[in-house]
């Protein structure tokens, strides 16, 4: 009845599945974005949308005709 195995011990690994079921929930919706992110990059379903975000990130540039409007307070790095 007491113990480890117990009625006590029993609602602490009840309770601990139940943090472990939310947090599985969470990382799997994460896993499925960026799933879903790469396949964006794969060459047979490249966007090109996509390709021209990230080349413009990494590579810190803009097109002469655009304007750029940086946010005050917003930190800004380059990759």
């Amino acid at each position: 009845m007491s113990g480890e195995l117990g009625l006590v011990g029993r609602a602490m690994i009840e309770s601990r599945v139940s943090e472990l079921e939310a947090e599985l929930e969470v990382l799997s919706g994460e896993r499925q974005e960026l799933v879903a992110r790469v396949s964006l990059l794969r060459p047979e379903s490249l966007d090109p949308d996509m390709l021209d975000e990230r080349a413009r990130l990494n590579l810190n540039l803009v097109h002469t005709n655009e304007l750029v409007v940086l946010r005050p307070g917003h930190r800004y790095t380059m990759n």
